[in-house]
């Protein structure tokens, strides 16, 4: 089976980047992490890939992308295509599902310690019933990687976990993932709105410790009609994305401690 994998490599109108801004780059995608730009070294990886056939790039300063000639390269071999990027992640995941369907792995252009490994892990472990996945880092794997640096945890009943930037859209049935994620998106600046879309009772069973991550994915499942499934991602570093200034130094660590 080949795979379509989706970079998204766009940013917010108006947002000031904290690590765009210490490199002196308009883009965080372009910005360079030892040495070489972020978004190059997430389109390697999943060029080394063999499952991954097209790679697509959704971004905002097209001409900047392509005058890398690691991502010349594979346009002029016809494996890479450049989307112009939306408003919003949802919004530009929308827009490359519909021209491109399932099965589409998603990633992000500021995960730049994405490996080969990672990928095919986040394949292999999805399961076959599975319309689509998350892939998740547990506490436990990434404090002891890690002790000092600092995530944001999904807390569940069953534990705590961190989002890692990778998404398969396994079905064609995911397009309704697609479209809640867009609602949700749509309403992130009216709490209440984003409620009820999300779930009332399931956010209690949250906030008292009682909701497991499965019983939150059956939840979301329900809503979209959809087998929704976690991957657990037995590495730390498949945590770690660029967002801020310390976490490009922890990414520049790692990579200097590999090369």
């Amino acid at each position: 089976m080949t795979i379509t994998a989706l970079v998204l490599a766009g940013s917010r109108r108006g947002e000031d980047d904290p690590v765009a801004r210490f490199r002196g780059v308009t883009d965080k995608a372009l910005a360079p992490v030892a040495g070489v730009p972020m978004l190059e070294r997430v389109v390697n990886s999943l060029a080394m890939t063999p499952r991954i056939g097209r790679i697509v790039v959704s971004g905002t300063d097209q001409a900047a992308m392509m005058a890398l000639p690691a991502l010349a390269e594979l346009m002029a071999a016809g494996r890479l295509t450049v989307m112009a990027s939306t408003p919003s992640p949802a919004m530009s995941t929308a827009a490359a599902f519909d021209a491109y369907g399932s099965p589409l792995l998603v990633t992000t252009a500021d995960h730049a310690l994405l490996t080969v490994g990672m990928v095919e892990h986040m394949l292999d472990a999805t399961p076959v019933w599975a319309d689509a996945s998350a892939g998740l880092a547990s506490s436990a794997v990434i404090k002891a990687a890690f002790p000092h640096s600092k995530r944001t945890y999904l807390r569940f009943a069953d534990g705590a976990w961190s989002g890692c930037n990778l998404f398969f859209l396994r079905s064609a049935a995911a397009r309704s993932v697609v479209v809640y994620w867009q609602r949700l998106e749509a309403e992130r600046k009216h709490p209440l709105r984003m409620l009820r879309l999300i779930s009332p009772w399931l956010l209690i069973k949250q906030r008292l410790g009682m909701l497991t991550l499965r019983a939150a994915l059956e939840g979301i499942g329900r809503k979209t009609a959809t087998r929704l499934a976690a991957v657990e991602m037995p590495m730390a570093e498949a945590a770690v994305d660029v967002d801020k200034v310390e976490d490009l130094h922890l990414a520049e660590k790692l990579l200097n401690l590999h090369a």
